[in-house]
């Protein structure tokens, strides 16, 4: 009966996971986030509590960094990326992710 039980809270698990909402992010510049250099090109994101997940569509490596999420109230109708230039680099501010009211915003 416990075996039972373990499976099914296993795949529950595995189940949210795979139903997790994600986001299509593309950087055009390379771009710091957090403490985290981003090199530029499509990005899968993910929000995982209190942190990012940018997964590199082109090489598949996982970059976690630590956000503050917010809920903007409204829904918004895409996902806007807004980054400002800071001694000639881009530096990502924050993201409202489209079709949520979910805005997640970096420290820097």
């Amino acid at each position: 009966m416990k075996r039972l039980a373990l499976l099914a809270v296993l795949a529950f698990a595995f189940l949210s996971l795979a139903n997790a909402k994600g986001y299509s992010v593309i950087l055009a510049h390379p771009t710091k986030a957090g403490s985290v250099q981003l090199k530029a090109g499509e990005y899968s994101l993910q929000i995982n509590g209190s942190s990012a997940v940018f997964t590199s569509k082109q090489t598949s490596k996982a970059i976690s960094i630590p956000v503050k999420v917010e809920n903007g109230g409204t829904k918004f109708s895409q996902t806007v990326v807004e980054t400002t230039n800071v001694g000639g680099a881009e530096v990502l501010q924050d993201i409202e992710l489209g079709g949520s009211s979910t805005k997640v915003e970096f420290s820097n």
